[in-house]
């Protein structure tokens, strides 16, 4: 399993954790098994924004004396009321929720407290006037919740929080349909079949933006909705016309700027094992590239999805990295100390660059390669 850094809280997280989805199968029986299976990968990170006591009460069953051994994302403002799920700002509902929870979970602290499903900006506005924020921030003084993070499916809402400074981590959903679509408060317009009858060109600006600000800011990214509900997996339902596997899908999200895990969404033991196996797979079963490019719905023509097909660069420039270093330099006015330093780490730099032009007859999507390496010597001095 491989580790990432959780932005600037300090975590380093598998970048394969765990939705919360499956946990209910079988009378909540399967918590357990998944948690088993997981912790046998190196599975650390999981997520639980449900508030079925029923789950919490199986999730602290399963941690039981291995609590130390996972970081877990739980929410802040997803209540139980009625016998069914309730998101809530109403503040006393929302501290006897989250008080419940810890008791639920049989521990003391949350590693990220997660301020939950905000996709509408008065929403947001509400978090940081109504006292919400207010409660994260004291809960986190008091070393009940590490660090602060907030969902969302909206990325100019997300960017608003982001630019804040008020959360560390960010959980937003990423998969390259979703990143398309420009931002709305509606999350049904996610899967809305009128929103794709027209053929999508090129990623969603406010997307790109959020991504690299999230980079630069350093707030870590946990990624939902990776495979679309399962829709992304199945030609008849995927809004791009073409099934992908779960190991491109994965891939994917795992190439986005700020995004250290992928909460795999997971009904059975089978279905977590398989996006397990995305540690083991080849570069072949990652590889996306080809598959974007045969979309019928979808055009990425002339946009970097950093797929790395241009390579072997004849000065053996890692093209992809040059590539994504340049839009994160070129997203704000003074480049970020942390994109300099990883830009001169790389081996071999843009200035290297002799425009032979052998990268660009390999692109699936057209990039004007040479142009970006031109670019990015100039902005990067070398």
């Amino acid at each position: 399993m491989i580790y990432r850094e959780l932005g600037a809280t300090g975590l380093k997280v598998s970048e394969i954790g765990m939705g919360c989805e499956g946990f209910a199968e079988d009378n909540c029986a399967m918590t357990k098994k998944l948690f088993d299976t997981a912790e046998n990968a190196g599975i650390n990170y999981f997520d639980l924004y449900t508030s079925n006591p029923n789950v919490r009460k199986a999730v602290g069953n399963a941690l039981g004396n291995r609590r130390e051994k996972f970081i877990m994302q739980s929410h802040i403002c997803s209540v139980w009321k009625d016998g069914q799920y309730k998101r809530t700002r109403n503040l006393s509902e929302v501290k006897a929720g989250f008080e419940e929870s810890l008791r639920q979970l049989q521990t003391d602290y949350i590693d990220v407290g997660m301020i939950h499903y905000c996709d509408a900006i008065k929403d947001w506005e509400n978090i940081l006037t109504g006292g919400i924020l207010d409660y994260a921030q004291e809960l986190k003084a008091s070393g009940v919740i590490r660090h602060i993070g907030l969902s969302s499916h909206n990325p100019q809402v997300a960017l608003r929080a982001v630019e804040s400074g008020a959360i560390e981590v960010l959980m937003f959903s990423v998969n390259p349909c979703y990143d398309m679509l420009p931002a709305s408060e509606d999350v049904e317009q996610f899967w809305a079949e009128e929103n794709y009858k027209e053929k999508l060109i090129n990623m969603d600006s406010d997307r790109q933006r959020l991504y690299e600000t999230c980079q630069r800011l350093g707030v870590g990214i946990t990624v939902m909705k990776c495979f679309g509900g399962g829709d992304l997996l199945d030609a008849e339902l995927s809004p791009a016309g073409v099934a992908l596997t779960p190991n491109q899908c994965i891939h994917y999200a795992l190439s986005r700027p700020a995004v250290a895990v992928v909460l795999a969404g997971a009904h059975s033991v089978e279905q977590l094992k398989q996006s397990i196996a995305y540690e083991n797979a080849t570069a072949e079963e990652k590889d996306y590239a080809l598959t974007f490019a045969s979309f019928p719905k979808i055009s990425w023509q002339g946009h970097c999805v950093y797929c790395s097909h241009c390579a072997p660069c004849v000065k053996k420039i890692d093209i992809a990295y040059v590539t994504k270093f340049l839009h994160l330099a070129t997203a704000q006015e003074t480049i970020p100390e942390t994109v300099r330093e990883h830009y001169a780490a790389l081996e071999h730099h843009a200035g290297e660059c002799i425009q032979c032009g052998i990268c660009e007859t390999r692109c699936p999507f057209g990039v004007a390669i040479r142009d970006n390496m031109i670019k990015a010597a100039k902005i990067f001095g070398y």
